[in-house]
């Protein structure tokens, strides 16, 4: 009986044993979390670069930090300059946004949701994310980048200052993207990305007009200019549509050629009559000349605007076809069509980058360009474009760039060129010294020095972004 006691006794003690245990350790774990929670943590630093030697923390910097950060000394080798009282940004002393969304330097705050990064995450920022059409014109004193003076191969209807256009304000006017910065155009940079190379653009006289434009750029490198010529010893008019200029100290060659539709003119035999007509299904005659190119740019769209495209009577042909009737819109998509298949066929990928500049708005008043259309009360960009049409044209251009194998870089200038109602010859568009003076005005071309310009800025991007193997867009 006794063993049996002695026995029964042990699981009592063993269970007051655990419970002891347990409660404490059940304390000592609160205690430890009660403890952990009034203990001051410790901030972490988050370092961001302006420069390769100097980096330092914003963690403790309050929300209401403004600009006057420049004056302290811990951003000494950070310098900022002001673009304008309405800028939307700040940018440092090479070009790169350093802050974001600041419409005014003097006294605007930032907001939480700024966003402060390293010169290298804002490069790759500006190239991958930003929209460079999403932006607004600037007033720049040190535009333009060339003068008519300088620059030999303009032709007398873009060579608005020759003519007599006295004011330059239309000069000095440059693309500002509200959330990145645009490289300004560097020709000794450029030449040296297309030496060895054929830059060619292919389209009517609006890429005429961009040609044009390139070569004044690039003609600001070069200090000799006899080593610069056009190969067959043509000087630039508006009769001839076919040139080639070679840059004799980057062996490149930076060349026009004129095709009004991309697709082939002809003619044919309608009721015992022949006519005119467009090809839709054939790429235009002079197609040959644009193979091999390295950088290709493409446009069309201002004849689609005259009187037998909009038409569309017994112009449009496919085959031995002649449509009795077809819709310029129609007939539009089928001859991009016909382009897009032309490219992904004859288009090394690997060789040739391709790039398609959308259509460039034009600014008649009171009538068109032949019938009493003006533009001469244009002196200063517009204030707003919210109501501006977006051409038909360029969405199909979109779609048909979309289901392409080739990569197409679509430029997209229209939005931006609608704002610049100040930037085309109008009444200047010939030398009143030559002949009788012109009855109508030019308000579909520019004026160069001028908005083309931009537009090439916009292609210097592209290339630039390429050579650093950041994908386009």
């Amino acid at each position: 009986m006794e063993r049996q006691k002695s026995f029964s006794l042990k699981p009592t003690k063993f269970f007051v044993f655990s419970v002891t245990i347990s409660s404490s350790l059940l304390f000592l774990f609160i205690f430890s979390i009660l403890v952990f929670q009034h203990t001051p943590s410790i901030p972490q630093d988050s370092n961001y670069n302006f420069n390769t030697s100097t980096s330092f923390s914003f963690a403790n910097f309050s929300r209401n930090f403004t600009i006057s950060i420049v004056k302290d000394p811990i951003l000494k080798d950070a310098h900022f300059k002001k673009l304008d009282n309405s800028s939307r940004g700040v940018v440092d002393s090479i070009g790169k946004r350093v802050f974001s969304n600041v419409s005014k330097v003097e006294d605007n705050h930032y907001r939480k949701s700024d966003k402060i990064l390293s010169s290298k995450k804002i490069e790759e920022k500006k190239i991958s994310q930003c929209d460079v059409y999403n932006g607004r014109w600037v007033y720049d004193e040190s535009y333009p980048l060339y003068t008519n003076k300088l620059c030999p191969f303009i032709d007398e209807g873009f060579s608005c200052e020759v003519n007599g256009r006295s004011d330059r304000d239309y000069m000095k006017w440059r693309w500002q993207p509200y959330d990145c910065d645009l490289p300004r155009f560097n020709a000794s940079k450029m030449l040296e990305s297309i030496r060895g190379k054929r830059l060619v653009f292919v389209g009517d006289s609006m890429n005429r007009n961009q040609w044009e434009s390139m070569l004044c750029l690039l003609r600001g490198a070069i200090k000799d200019p006899k080593r610069v010529y056009e190969i067959h010893g043509r000087r630039i008019t508006k009769e001839k549509g076919d040139y080639s200029f070679k840059f004799l100290d980057y062996k490149c060659t930076v060349e026009y050629y004129v095709t009004h539709f991309l697709v082939h003119e002809s003619k044919a035999r309608v009721n015992k009559k022949r006519v005119q007509t467009l090809r839709l299904d054939a790429i235009d005659r002079g197609s040959s000349r644009w193979k091999g190119a390295d950088i290709l740019v493409f446009n069309t769209a201002h004849w689609w605007t005259h009187y037998k495209t909009k038409a569309g009577i017994n112009y449009y042909q496919e085959g031995s076809q002649v449509h009795p009737y077809l819709d310029a819109s129609t007939a539009f998509r089928r001859a991009l069509t016909t382009w897009a298949l032309w490219v992904d066929k004859n288009i090394k990928r690997g060789k040739t980058k391709v790039f398609f500049r959308s259509s460039a708005p034009s600014h008649f008043r009171g009538g068109q360009w032949n019938s009493g259309g003006h533009c001469k009360d244009g002196i200063q960009p517009l204030n707003d474009t919210s109501n501006a049409y977006y051409p038909e044209k360029n969405l199909i251009v979109e779609e048909v760039i979309k289901g392409m194998r080739t990569p197409v870089t679509l430029i997209n200038i229209t939005r931006l060129s609608g704002f610049r109602i100040d930037g085309h010859p109008s009444m200047y568009g010939k030398n009143p010294g030559k002949g009788s003076p012109s009855t109508g005005q030019d308000c579909s071309h520019w004026c160069l020095p001028g908005v083309p310009d931009m537009w090439n800025e916009f292609l210097y991007y592209y290339l630039q972004s390429e050579e650093k193997a950041i994908p386009g867009v």
